[in-house]
């Protein structure tokens, strides 16, 4: 949440600063996560593969670092890297599409018998069926990353030796059309022009693209929202940040059968609670992560009131503006679990008197209340 709103508040002429400060990999953050795949890389080129189906052997002409790693735009702690692995035995792309599950299954095969991958932590692998396919697997490192997940995808070497300034000759598109594949099937067969389209370019570029992914995360990932009411057990919702917070409250409704007002809120550490406006969304207060906000039912004339405790938080009440004061101080009793007599409330710097309603102090909807404990009163003669 911190960084979105650096983002959104850094002018443009520093946005260079913020992409070094804030998404540029560290150095020794990157050199171990490309420690692992090197080792990775050793074990595809030197392995050889046969069986499952293939009459030949297998060998790898090139492994190609693709995506944010390949072209010099990942950002910080993306500890994700994609591969592409281009093979002897695929002479076209319809012999990439007739021994592509084959392939894999070898590959699958030979990693768990590999000591150095072993020694690496290597676990959790399973083939992601995509377009095309991907065989997937986790290294866990044991230094400053952490997990890494690295995805290695077989393709047919279309492109043959390439300048990195060169187009491929028309032949190859003649027949990428006469193969018949899924759309996207036989594109890693083109990243290395993928790849190099980004990666000569200059850093302005790069640290274009690099804000772009990290808004597009930003603003694409759902976040978790723990919805907590007195009461009640805590309700958790996964929502897109930018959608209307009336959606929100529609959720809430269908998972528990609301008929009064929803009143949702919520407080940033050491800040003042907040209402959520129907209208508004997540994104627009800054929400971005997981978050705990809380909900408080209606039903008219009811409104709602914050009140502030001394430990510095903040819980919300439902209130009849025709009550007096004592209401909600029996309400803060049952909920805070200080007795009335010791509480005292003020509004705008002015002590509310209990037997005194709401309406005659000018408290209206969502406005805060300050909690104190009421000083303990000193005896008028000294003990004897």
């Amino acid at each position: 949440m911190a960084l979105a709103q650096e983002l959104y508040d850094t002018p443009a002429c520093r946005l260079d600063s913020f992409v070094a400060q804030w998404l540029q990999p560290r150095r020794e953050w990157k050199e171990e996560v490309m420690g692992a795949v090197r080792t990775v890389e050793k074990f595809l080129r030197e392995e050889h593969f046969q069986g499952d189906g293939l009459d030949q052997e297998v060998r790898v002409l090139k492994v190609l670092k693709v995506g944010s790693f390949g072209n010099g735009t990942v950002l910080r702690n993306a500890a994700e890297v994609e591969l592409v692995v281009f093979l002897s035995c695929f002479c076209s792309f319809q012999e990439e599409a007739r021994y592509h599950q084959a392939v894999l299954r070898l590959i699958r095969k030979k990693l768990w018998r590999c000591q150095d991958l072993l020694a690496l932590g290597l676990e959790d692998m399973w083939v992601a069926r995509g377009v095309p396919d991907a065989l997937v697997f986790t290294l866990q490192t044991k230094g400053i990353v952490g997990l890494i997940t690295i995805t290695i995808v077989p393709a047919y070497k279309a492109l043959g030796p390439l300048a990195s300034n060169l187009q491929p000759p028309p032949d190859v598109y003649v027949s990428l059309i006469k193969a018949h594949g899924y759309p996207g099937n036989f594109s890693p067969s083109f990243s290395e022009l993928q790849r190099n389209f980004v990666k000569h370019r200059p850093t302005k570029l790069k640290s274009l693209l690099r804000l772009v992914k990290h808004w597009y995360l930003q603003r694409a990932r759902d976040i978790q929202v723990t919805v907590e009411q007195c009461g009640y057990l805590d309700l958790i919702l996964w929502v897109d940040p930018y959608e209307p917070i009336k959606k929100i409250k529609k959720k809430i409704q269908q998972n528990r059968g609301y008929s009064g007002l929803q009143r949702l809120s919520f407080q940033e550490p050491s800040g003042q609670r907040q209402l959520l406006s129907s209208h508004c969304s997540l994104a627009y207060y800054g929400i971005f992560s997981n978050i705990r906000i809380y909900l408080l039912e209606t039903f008219s004339p009811e409104i709602q009131v914050f009140v502030k405790n001394p430990d510095g938080g903040s819980d919300a009440y439902a209130i009849n503006p025709s009550n007096c004061i004592l209401s909600l101080k029996e309400q803060i009793e049952d909920n805070f679990g200080l007795p009335r007599k010791q509480q005292q409330l003020e509004f705008q710097g002015q002590v509310l008197q209990d037997w005194l309603d709401f309406v005659g102090y000018g408290i209206q909807d969502s406005d805060t209340l300050f909690l104190s404990k009421k000083r303990a009163r000193e005896a008028p003669f000294p003990p004897s």
